[in-house]
């Protein structure tokens, strides 16, 4: 599973609404797999198939449950979701803001308001249906990577663009 070059701007790719996936073929299940990869390495905790050079409508995220403040990242368990053809079918009225940042954009991070908590459906790997309820950091992170399914860069929604300092890391934000 070779890690994968991801793109940033203004990589054309980035900007375009990917299409939908409809053969669940070895090809995609190369692709998940270096997805999850090329997030690992990079370090980050979502990828979309557009940040790989990928127009198709797939996600990748990664997120640890049970994770809070008396958790140890050894005792907390990480959580792989390869989403295809994700949809947020809803989304609470309750919004709140957060700092993002994209490996697509490494040197910015911003304030964007995102829905608390979401329904979403889609397919997983093998194409079977697949629905999911989030919230709070999950949610955000769900909203960040099907946005670029849709062209959409977090810059597109962000209320205040800054370059990080050395003590914000790409690993505390999506």
């Amino acid at each position: 599973m070779p890690i994968r070059t991801i793109v940033t701007l203004p990589e054309p790719v980035l900007r375009r609404k990917a299409r939908a996936v409809a053969a669940f073929d070895k090809k995609l299940q190369t692709l998940i797999d270096d997805m999850i990869e090329t997030m690992r390495d990079a370090p980050g905790v979502g990828l979309a198939a557009p940040q790989v050079g990928v127009s198709e409508r797939v996600i990748v995220v990664e997120y640890f449950e049970n994770e809070d403040a008396e958790t140890t990242e050894d005792e907390a368990k990480k959580k792989v979701w390869a989403m295809v053809n994700p949809q947020i079918v809803k989304a609470s009225e309750e919004k709140v803001m957060g700092v993002e940042g994209c490996l697509s954009i490494p040197s910015l991070v911003g304030e964007v308001e995102r829905h608390v908590s979401l329904q979403i459906k889609g397919l997983n790997r093998r194409g079977q249906p697949i629905k999911l309820k989030v919230s709070g950091w999950l949610a955000r992170i769900f909203q960040h990577e099907i946005d670029h399914l849709n062209g959409v860069m977090f810059t597109d929604r962000a209320v205040k663009v800054w370059q990080p300092q050395d003590e914000e890391t790409q690993e505390d934000i999506v």
